[in-house]
């Protein structure tokens, strides 16, 4: 049975998507605000979500942000917005499809059915929290515990963590590494590489200068290894 996460603040609409998904043999999950929804994302595992923008915790944006933190899951917005910067927005934040407000529900239910087919297609079990013998990484949650207590991270170290935690076990190219934390016009700033891994093994790192998670492969790029 697929299952659909639908996050929206109006309990209208979210009753009559439930009423509707329900009758076609979807299971339906629901959240009324942000924290709600990457809650139950990370915890109900759904195969797609259905998601509107104006939340009243937070922008779906950051709801899209969030997810795409640690999962490739399909992800349609259903909102009023309909200005195009909105659309690329959402879009470029991780949208994998756009409807907007009022919506005719066969064709929501046709794009629903498109999405979770691209999705299977696609393969890939995604797992939002990535476990080590010295600290666990929390994707979903954006944040890191060793023994049991949180490790505050700045905002550039979560987003090399974040990176090199997505691609466990593989090697990380320093480009790749310096375009998605700091930008294309960085790929060249491999000193940057060295300080924020420096700090990040000092704050993670049972032994910071022999790395068992953190690993460096010399002229090439780093590897996270659980």
């Amino acid at each position: 049975m697929t299952k659909v996460l639908v996050v929206d603040d109006e309990p209208q609409i979210v009753r009559a998507l439930r009423i509707n998904l329900s009758a076609r043999g979807y299971e339906v999950l629901t959240a009324h605000d942000g924290a709600t929804a990457l809650r139950l994302a990370a915890d109900g595992k759904p195969d797609v979500v259905v998601l509107d923008l104006g939340l009243p915790d937070m922008d779906g944006t950051d709801v899209i942000a969030g997810l795409r933190g640690w999962t490739t899951l399909p992800i349609i917005v259903l909102s009023a917005r309909t200005g195009s910067a909105d659309k690329v927005d959402a879009l470029d934040a991780g949208a994998d499809d756009y409807v907007t407000k009022p919506f005719g529900m066969d064709e929501l239910l046709a794009r629903l059915r498109a999405a979770v087919r691209r999705s299977a297609v696609a393969g890939g079990e995604d797992e939002p929290v990535v476990t080590t013998a010295s600290f666990t990484v929390d994707l979903a949650a954006k944040r890191v515990l060793r023994d049991g207590a949180e490790v505050h991270l700045t905002p550039t170290e979560w987003g090399l963590l974040e990176v090199l935690a997505r691609n466990a076990g593989k090697l990380v190219a320093q480009r790749q590494l310096l375009r998605e934390v700091w930008g294309p016009s960085y790929e060249k700033e491999t000193h940057y590489l060295r300080v924020y891994l420096a700090q990040l093994r000092r704050k993670l790192e049972p032994e910071p200068a022999r790395p068992r998670h953190l690993l460096t492969e010399a002229g090439m790029g780093y590897r996270f290894e659980p």
